[in-house]
Order: C-alpha cells, then structure tokens, then sequence
C-alpha cells in the first residue's frame, strides 16, 4: 500500500516536469540516397537509377536519376546497389540464447533476467545488421521484451522496430507450459510465476488479458503441440476451439491481432474457424485447411526453416529426446504442404522462428521459399508489403512519400538471386544508418 502511494505521488510529481523539460525538437536532418535500382513496391518491376530524399526519418519523395543533394544535406552513394525496403521478419525470438540450445539448457540454470536481456540486445542488433529493420517477437519474456522494444523506439540501442507478443498462451501441459518436463522442485517454482497457460475459455480470456497487461502488442497462443516442448503427445490440437474462440475475440476486442501456432491440420482449420490472423508454421495442410485460409483472409507464416533446423539438432542429439519423432514428423511434411498453400494463392507473410535457428541467419529463409515454389519477387514480398499488411500498418514494407525510411541495399538484384539478401551491405533504419559498406 505504502509503495502505490508513493508510486503514485511520483508520477504526479514526474509528469508535469516531464512535460516542462521536454527537449527541443531537433534541427530537420535530410538525407539522400542515390540507388542504382530502386524496388520502391515490392510486386512490381523495380525502378532504374533513383533518388530517395528522407527527411526526419521519412520518404519525403523519390526523383529519377541521381540527384545532387540540397545545401547541408547528407549523400549516401549506392549507386551501384540494388535497394529495397527493409526486412519485416514476422516470427522471431530475441530473447535469450538463441539457434544454440545445448549451451541454452546449459545455462538455464545459472542465467538470470539481465543475462538474457543482454543476449537479446546482441540478437536485436545482429538482426538489424542482417536488413530486417522490422519483427514480430512471437514469445519471450514479457517484461523484458517490452522494455527492449521501447529501448530501440528512444534510440537506447539499436535494433529492428519490435511487436511484441510477451509469452505465447499455452494450455496446461501444451507446447507453452514451462513446467514440462521439469523436476518436480523446479516445476513447482516455474508453476508459480507461470500466468501464460489456461484451461477453458474463461480461463482463456484472463491469460490473454493477462500479457496485454505485461505490455502485448499482439498475442500468440498454441493451438497444438510443438517440435521443441519436451513433452511427448505429439503435434495434434491441443487447445478446443472453444478455448480458441475466446483467445481471438478476447484479443481483437482490445485491438491485438492473433497469430496461432500450429502444426496438425486439425488445430489449424480449429485456429482458423475462430478468425486468427496467422497460422505460424502450418506444417500439416490438406485441401479443407487451405480452403479456410483463402476464405478468411488469414496468413500463413511457414517458417520453413525452423524444422529444417530443429531437425538437424535432433538429430544431433542436443535436443530433449521427446522432441525427435516430432521433428522428424514436421521436417518430412512441411515443405510438401507450403508447396501446396503457395500453388493454391493462400496468403504468405515471411517468417523464420529465428531462435530455433541462428540470429543474422533469418534471410536464408527466402531461398527455401522459392525452392517451395514462390519467384523471388513473390518471397520478396511476403517479406516487406505483405509482411506489413498482415501487421496492419500501411507506413512500412513499400517506399513512397511518407513511409518509413526503413531502407536496405544489396549487391545485384535479389529478383534475379534470392540469395543476394543474405548478405546485406547497407541498412537504414527509421532515417538513421544502422550498417554501410566497409570502405
């Protein structure tokens, strides 16, 4: 009690004087960008040589040709670089250890809070080096996440624009339950602190009120067993579409879009009947499922790499051995049914589950989006404009007057290569140069 008192006593006192001292704005900063092609929009034919002018963070205009730039304005010379937008990645996890998960169990009992938010900052700036000036962080601390989403918004540090999810919403026993497979000591300790799982739908809607509380931006539940949980039961539907139903209403009555792990066809027509937003994986698709997609409008997120990835751990043995049939199972049905969500027009927005494999690595995702059948100017979009719809924001994923100079070049055109945007060279990031060639 004494502490809200002189909580809020603080805040009536702080924000008056936060107000009085706001510092001044700062003097307009203009840059120019002289890209020797230019994909301004995603889906269509890229522009020749072109002139961006970013004023305060901002597309101001694009001009043909390479223009010289106004009196005290900066000149970024990329003449010779294909430029695009920046990178939206829609599933990654920067929290904590990520794409090594022996040294990750590892430490899991030695590492504190701080440890894992010091590795985040390091994940969140290597993902920017690597073009993705956008993610969706699809499960982490909530706290943390939040505090280091807001972080890169002031400026504290750098890294890609965050939309957080805090943890994904799980039913006890689900791929979200942190208690699994844990010692009874510790699961006790876990179960404790653990408010991210529900059973029933009244149960449901607290949990998700519950991490919109912790700060969710948007919110994740399981709607089905996972590869990398260690409980055995498989990839089947976990959650009864009851449960679903009030996740998603809960959720989109406070204006968070949903998004639905899911791998077993059942829990995906489930998730889909009860209108989320994406479907994250999608490992298991028959006709029925795809049909549903195409009818609700929803995203399919692949994530192709991620089995590819899990499945080489698996095997490898630095994974709990609960997880290898369920790898095995997901590695050898996703890339036939993506294949068959793509060939069927279904919705697809880029995503990697970066975490399960390594930071900085998430681009290598598009070439096994076109080896599933999308060209690289389909791939590429899914990872800008249609990444941005799916997010609902209409000032990122294209470049026009007024958008987000979220800007990244390569060398040569990724149209022609996909490959290309696994090594960017420059990145720009909400008007500011985060990464430049080395001279």
């Amino acid at each position: 009690m004494i502490r809200t008192v002189i909580a809020a006593l603080a805040l009536s006192v702080a924000m008056p004087a936060t107000a009085q001292t706001a510092a001044p704005q700062a003097a307009s900063q203009v840059t120019y960008i002289q890209a020797g092609a230019l994909l301004d929009q995603p889906g269509k034919p890229p522009r020749g040589p072109s002139t961006i002018v970013v004023r305060d963070g901002k597309v101001a205009e694009i001009r043909d040709g390479f223009v010289a730039p106004e009196a005290g304005a900066a000149l970024v010379d990329l003449k010779s670089q294909f430029v695009l937008p920046g990178l939206i990645d829609m599933h990654v996890h920067l929290w904590g250890i990520g794409g090594d998960p022996m040294r990750a169990r590892l430490v899991e009992a030695t590492n504190d809070e701080a440890d894992d938010m010091m590795q985040a900052i390091v994940n969140a700036r290597v993902t920017l080096d690597a073009g993705f000036t956008t993610v969706r962080d699809l499960g982490g601390d909530p706290r943390g996440i939040r505090a280091l989403r807001d972080g890169i918004a002031r400026g504290d540090v750098e890294g890609p624009t965050i939309v957080n999810a805090g943890r994904m919403i799980s039913v006890t026993g689900g791929h979200g339950d942190g208690t699994n497979g844990l010692a009874e000591e510790f699961a006790d300790a876990v179960h404790a602190h653990q408010i991210n799982t529900c059973d029933g739908p009244d149960d449901c809607r607290r949990a998700v009120r519950a991490q919109i509380g912790l700060g969710a931006q948007v919110i994740k539940f399981a709607a089905t067993g996972g590869v990398l949980s260690n409980v055995s039961g498989g990839l089947g539907r976990a959650m009864t579409p009851e449960e679903m139903k009030a996740i998603v209403d809960t959720a989109h009555g406070f204006g968070r879009k949903v998004a639905a792990h899911s791998h077993a066809a059942e829990g995906t027509k489930a998730a889909l009947e009860a209108g989320v937003d994406s479907i994250e994986h999608g490992t298991f698709l028959d006709n029925e499922t795809i049909r549903l997609f195409k009818a609700k409008g929803a995203y399919l997120v692949p994530t192709m790499i991620a089995p590819v990835t899990a499945l080489a751990q698996a095997r490898s043995g630095v994974l709990p051995p609960a997880t290898i049939p369920k790898a095995e199972a997901a590695a050898a049905a996703a890339m036939a049914s993506h294949r068959r969500a793509i060939a069927a027009g279904v919705k697809i927005a880029f995503g990697t589950d970066t975490g399960v494999s390594k930071h900085g690595d998430n681009a290598r995702e598009f070439a096994l989006m076109v080896n599933a059948g999308m060209t690289p100017a389909q791939a590429i979009r899914a990872a800008t404009a249609a990444a941005a719809d799916l997010l609902g924001r209409d000032d990122i994923g294209t470049l026009q007057p007024g958008t987000v100079a979220d800007i990244i070049a390569v060398r040569g055109s990724p149209l022609d290569d996909v490959r290309r945007l696994e090594h960017v060279d420059f990145v720009m990031h909400r008007g500011v140069i985060a990464h430049r060639p080395a001279q």
